[in-house]
């Protein structure tokens, strides 16, 4: 059966993995200014405060794990006043070995370990519009164990490390985000998936993008009336149903162009068009330019 939540984690294709150590001691404080990658850590031991801009500050606990879709800026700081230290993130970003704040000598009050990647697609505000600025999770053992394997494969330049580090950081994505599906997560298609009548449809449209779907066809499969199936969805995952298919197809076509998987007729019969003209114009409709070009400059 369709995954949809896995089809987009492999459609933006996550990669380039950066991971290390970092600790801090007596009176600290860093605030890093907005990043814009995804950003994530783990508490090994000890604790300490984040403050994300635009959340709550939240304490954090040994075991605790952290997920920033986007990054935004931040202060992190231990429990003895202290005048945060700014730390520009493009520049600390390749900065390898681990990361001592405050006090230098002696045991660290908390140890972490953190990191950050990127997407290879640019659509990746499909995703992050989906998410709140912070995911933070407690006695997150299974994640805590994939953040130490993706500190120890970004550390060795062994064959096939991007493959397994890219492969690491999906299930990372895929493992966090199962922790938000339903009423926590915001509208879209996370949130979709908690409903498992809205679920139903949205697999139909994954599993067969190409299909000419219809309000009624997948209303039928989601079990419900016309009406209240389109009401549901439109609420649920924060579009219509028909506008999410035609979102959907145009980043399988995105993603087709991007990789020259195909030429124009081709790729129109696979996202659903009778023809490359009519692609074509859907295409340079949503996207703002034609697929041509789009493939050309991507």
């Amino acid at each position: 059966m369709p995954d949809p939540l896995s089809d987009l984690i492999a459609l933006l294709r996550p990669r380039t993995v950066f991971a290390k150590g970092i600790s801090g001691a007596g009176p600290w404080a860093v605030r890093y200014g907005d990043f814009g990658h995804p950003g994530f850590c783990t508490v090994i031991e000890g604790r300490c405060r984040l403050a994300v801009d635009g959340a709550e500050t939240v304490t954090l606990e040994a075991g605790d794990f952290v997920l920033l879709p986007a990054t935004p800026g931040f202060t992190m700081a231990g429990f003895e006043p202290a005048e945060p230290v700014f730390v520009d993130p493009h520049a600390a970003a390749g900065v390898a070995g681990e990361v001592r704040h405050g006090r230098q000598e002696g045991d660290a009050d908390v140890r972490m370990l953190g990191g950050y990647f990127v997407f290879d697609s640019p659509d990746a505000g499909l995703l992050v519009s989906q998410l709140p600025a912070l995911i933070h999770l407690r006695g997150a053992e299974r994640l805590t164990t994939l953040v130490r394997l993706v500190r120890e494969e970004a550390g060795e330049e062994r064959p096939g490390c991007d493959l397994i580090l890219s492969r690491l950081i999906e299930v990372l994505i895929v493992e966090a985000l199962r922790s938000i599906e339903g009423d926590d997560a915001p509208p879209g298609l996370l949130r979709g998936l908690g409903d498992p009548r809205l679920a139903a449809a949205i697999r139909q449209i994954h599993g067969a993008p190409a299909h000419p779907w219809t309000v009624a066809e997948l209303a039928r499969e989601a079990a419900l009336s016309r009406s209240a199936f389109f009401d549901r969805f439109a609420r649920t995952v924060g579009v219509p149903p028909i506008e999410y298919l035609q979102g959907w197809r145009m980043s399988l076509a995105k993603d087709l162009l991007r990789r020259k998987a195909g030429g124009l007729a081709e790729i129109a019969e696979r996202v659903g068009y009778g023809s490359a003209s009519a692609f074509s114009t859907a295409f340079a409709r949503y996207v703002g330019e034609p697929p041509k070009r789009y493939a050309m400059t991507a």
